[in-house]
């Protein structure tokens, strides 16, 4: 689970679906971090701190890979499922006007959330992810057939552990690696616990891009103002074209790209997201 301290207090809250940590900090309107596959909450560890004077920050560990509690074994891990799971926790936490800021395979689930649960959704950010046909995306595709057989799964997870694993995996998304101590929390929850493995390759293995197709064409509907950062260098993962075709589609968005960074915006660039998302939402009076 998250060890940021930057993240603000730990907590867990009981939803239908299962147990959820999350870490809260600051006070305000109310921004909810939602992360990708493989990371948790301290993939917004840089993020939050810049943040959390003028807005409350909530960012829960969800059920993605590198998680501490695993979900029970009929759980909904689809997207639809998951969003329904992030829909739940913001009202379980009775959080009102969120905006909901996302990342990576966080994208897919967000584009969802806010298509068919938009009641407590007051605004959206979405940086560099799964979107249109790019979920999973196109360089990790060929490695869903694992998901379907548990043993090769785990030996995959295993090779992800290891240095050289986590460079060839993290640097077509991230110019600055994460730390030691973060990179284990992300890559050896899946390796101690059976359950957060299952749940890890049970969402690799409904991934499916006939869910984000469908929120693409709901998102043409969308109430809400939307925020599109994306990186400005070609990506082999996450698109350009990915970014400029959100915006066009979200009837009241803004697009943004951002210099020196890769699809890991939270890691690479910190103080220009916030700087962004500082100016996208209304602040709250600064606490002293």
């Amino acid at each position: 689970m998250s060890i940021s301290a930057a993240l603000g207090d730990e907590r867990t809250v009981e939803l239908p679906q299962g147990t959820i940590a999350y870490r809260e900090r600051g006070h305000g309107p109310v921004l909810v971090f939602v992360h990708g596959l493989f990371v948790n909450g301290d993939h917004w560890r840089k993020v939050v701190p810049l943040l959390a004077d003028r807005y409350r920050c909530v960012a829960p560990d969800l059920p993605l890979g590198a998680h501490s509690h695993p979900l029970p074994h009929g759980a909904d891990r689809s997207a639809p499922g998951l969003a329904r799971l992030i829909a739940d926790f913001i009202a379980a936490l009775d959080l009102d006007d969120v905006t909901v800021i996302s990342n990576d395979t966080g994208d897919a689930l967000t584009q969802v959330l806010v298509t068919e649960h938009p009641e407590r959704i007051g605004r959206v950010v979405l940086t560099p992810g799964d979107a249109f046909t790019n979920f999973l995306p196109w360089a990790i595709k060929p490695l869903r057939p694992l998901a379907f057989v548990p043993p090769i799964f785990a030996l995959l997870l295993k090779a992800f552990a290891t240095r050289a694993g986590q460079w060839t995996l993290l640097t077509p998304i991230t110019k600055n690696l994460p730390e030691r101590e973060i990179l284990e929390g992300y890559f050896g929850a899946p390796l101690k616990d059976s359950g957060v493995r299952r749940d890890l390759r049970e969402i690799v293995k409904h991934a499916r891009p006939r869910d984000t197709m469908r929120a693409a064409r709901k998102l043409r509907e969308l109430r809400i103002p939307a925020l599109i950062v994306w990186q400005r260098a070609p990506s082999p993962v996450f698109p350009k074209a990915h970014g400029r075709r959100l915006a066009r589609v979200i009837p009241d968005a803004r697009h943004e790209e951002v210099r020196d960074t890769l699809a890991f915006i939270p890691e690479d660039q910190p103080e220009r997201l916030a700087e962004l998302i500082g100016a996208f939402v209304p602040p709250g009076a600064p606490v002293r």
